[in-house]
């Protein structure tokens, strides 16, 4: 198993495209052409490059022959996904199930997914008996690409002990407050304003949560949230606020905060919260904006010791459940995070 490559799109195309045994099952439908492969390794790679997790090309271990391709993708309003697509000579043989359970370890071992979905048409039996072998349990009903699919929940207990070398050494761990003062420490490696905010004299709420990345046993990125009722245009909606994010300097630009950032609104989402918010300084802007974040261009207020206050930084979005981003303004109702 490995990251679906653009240069996959051939092997992608004789093995899932163009096998209409197979199309007629995926919620996209039949795309019989070369094309149609090409767009989607394109938008592999993308997921691959917002997530730092996706979907894998499974090749047979003796061969090299592409067999398939099955992973984990990230759905803004669904949350994160396994998918499965094998070339009908490969099925029958165990690999659909085999390479699932290697996404369901890299989801729940390594990443600390709160949840895993799976969408299927109703009648898909062979795919639902499929999902109900790894674990998976009925989770209601969605539509996709505009048809009505079943969906199945996974939760942690569906991973294995053991973790298959699906993608990297990576290892999140996710605790309940604030996390560790030692481990603030280390990632912050003696910079005296770490988050380039020191100079705005704001005083901030605690995280309720935070989630660590660490690698060969140390921590190399991390980032926190806290989940409460604000006021969004004067309604109340429950959001969950994202801040802290960082990472040591010598590990930076390999894509781990982004890692970071999207299983944390997993977690968000599994907690019941409608909306993510963020506040950052506008040279992050591009950052969460690749991400999917939205800019906000509303006023933001919140609580200081002093009073109600208007946020200096830019606020950024991800909404989670189809609400409307605010008109007039946006109070958090305490402290910034």
């Amino acid at each position: 198993m490995e990251p679906i490559r653009r240069q996959d799109s051939d092997d992608l195309f004789e093995a899932v495209v163009g096998q209409d045994s197979v199309m007629r099952w995926l919620a996209t439908g039949r795309a019989d052409n070369r094309t149609a492969a090409e767009n989607m390794c394109d938008d592999h790679v993308t997921h691959w490059t917002r997530h730092g997790y996706g979907d894998f090309a499974v090749r047979d271990a003796a061969t090299h022959a592409f067999l398939g391709r099955v992973g984990l993708r990230n759905r803004a309003r669904y949350g994160v996904d396994l998918g499965f697509a094998v070339h009908p000579r490969a099925q029958g043989r165990g690999i659909a199930g085999e390479a699932g359970r290697a996404c369901l370890d890299l989801a729940f071992q390594r990443l600390m997914l709160p949840a895993v979905f799976a969408f299927v048409l109703p009648d898909n039996t062979a795919s639902i008996s499929l999902l109900r072998g790894l674990g998976a349990q009925p989770d209601g009903t969605v539509r996709s690409s505009g048809l009505h699919c079943l969906r199945y929940r996974f939760g942690p207990t569906a991973a294995e002990h053991g973790v298959h070398d699906t993608c990297t050494d990576l290892q999140l761990i996710h605790t309940p407050g604030p996390g560790s003062a030692d481990a603030r420490a280390a990632l912050q490696d003696g910079l005296p304003d770490p988050f380039g905010v020191d100079e705005l004299g704001l005083v901030w709420a605690e995280k309720q949560h935070t989630l660590t990345a660490v690698s060969e046993g140390r921590p190399v990125a991390s980032t926190g949230w806290l989940l409460r009722d604000m006021d969004f245009d004067g309604a109340p909606r429950r959001a969950a606020g994202l801040g802290g994010v960082l990472t040591h300097p010598t590990h930076r630009g390999r894509g781990i905060a982004r890692t970071v950032v999207s299983v944390a609104v997993e977690h968000a989402r599994a907690t019941g919260a409608e909306t993510v918010l963020q506040l950052c300084l506008p040279d992050l802007v591009p950052f969460y904006t690749q991400l999917g974040w939205s800019r906000l261009s509303v006023p933001v207020t919140f609580r200081q010791p002093d009073g109600q206050r208007t946020s200096p930084l830019t606020a950024m979005v991800y909404d989670l459940t189809g609400l409307p981003h605010p008109t007039v303004g946006v109070d958090l109702r305490g402290l910034p995070f």
